[in-house]
């Protein structure tokens, strides 16, 4: 992956005409994944990892495949087999193609108007593949940004229905999910999400509140690099962050969940330190709440059992003086 896609800079490139955004990972902190059941959570953006897409103005609307996500040729066909059985099916073509065609339909159901003009979309993340850390989802998120732009209607769309529109496109490819991770992509930032029952009927989204980055403690993401299946008074957290794994481990069980999923989780838990998925499951948030010796100890046991670990970077809000014009009073 390219290392370097964090100097580019967001918005129409100058002199060219073209728009470029980004979306970045996310972690669910608390609550995942009662988002699916009228419940809370707490989630922030990851600004270790992030897609990042172009849009620029071309005689024919164009979808540009991937040179490594999208691959369609191979040295064999063994090379084919195990590309498919290492990557699956899915690049991320058919995710912009998915939101152009759930943008427009949104667009045309709310009598927003359209200038003429077509396009040539290209993408790119670093973010780890079944990592749980919502990389389909931000390749999704970045499109829309740059259609909002391109098409001068982000005014237009307010800032608490992106996350529903996003959600739409990757439904219409059969994937599952919920609101949580598009609504941190959307609103960058840490945010509380109250996804009750009465504000989805009433609103059709939940109410979402971003909150303040500088509550976070130091954080750490452990991940594994190959997938095999998809102390400033914290001790709360620490123990709700351990309750909300423990809880989805009964509801789900360990076949579910994965051996080495259940391994990440398992391994900051013998350093002490706090831990649960990030999402599904592939990659894990941990807190050590005694601080950076026990972050040493918790590096040395990642390493034994052969798993990446980051220190987590957290991205400020990414909504703009338009956006937050959009926003529900």
């Amino acid at each position: 992956m390219d290392q370097n896609m964090n100097s580019t800079k967001e918005g129409l490139i100058s002199g060219s005409g073209a728009i470029q955004h980004k979306a970045y990972a996310r972690v669910g902190l608390l609550g995942n994944p009662s988002d699916v059941y009228f419940g809370k959570t707490i989630s922030f953006s990851l600004a270790n990892f992030w897609a990042s897409v172009t849009l620029e103005p071309s005689p024919h609307l164009i979808i540009n495949p991937h040179p490594i996500h999208d691959l369609v040729q191979f040295d064999s066909l063994d090379h084919l087999v195990n590309r498919l059985q290492s990557e699956g099916y899915y690049g991320g073509v058919r995710l912009l193609m998915s939101i152009c065609k759930l943008f427009h339909k949104h667009c045309k159901d709310n009598n927003i108007n359209l200038s003429p003009g077509n396009f040539t979309l290209s993408y790119d993340t670093n973010i780890p593949r079944q990592a749980g850390l919502s990389g389909s989802s931000a390749i999704v998120c970045a499109a829309l940004s740059c259609l909002l732009d391109f098409y001068k209607v982000r005014h237009l769309i307010k800032v608490e229905v992106r996350p529903n529109l996003i959600l739409s496109a990757e439904k219409e490819l059969g994937i599952v999910a919920g609101l949580q991770d598009r609504v941190a992509q959307v609103y960058g930032g840490l945010v509380h999400m109250d996804f009750s029952k009465e504000n989805m009927d009433k609103l059709g989204h939940g109410i979402y509140t971003p909150m303040d980055i500088s509550l976070l403690p130091p954080l750490h993401l452990i991940y594994a690099e190959n997938p095999s299946d998809s102390g400033k008074n914290y001790q709360k957290l620490a123990e709700l962050m351990n309750r909300n794994f423990d809880l989805r481990r009964r509801m789900f069980g360990d076949e579910c969940l994965g051996a080495l999923n259940i391994e990440m989780v398992e391994v900051a838990r013998r350093v002490g330190a706090a831990s649960k998925f990030t999402g599904s499951g592939g990659a894990v948030v941990a807190f050590c709440p005694e601080g950076p010796p026990q972050v040493k100890r918790l590096e040395d046991e990642c390493r034994k059992a052969g798993f990446s670990i980051q220190a987590i970077q957290v991205v400020p809000s990414r909504l703009n003086d338009v956006d937050l014009k959009t926003l529900s009073k």
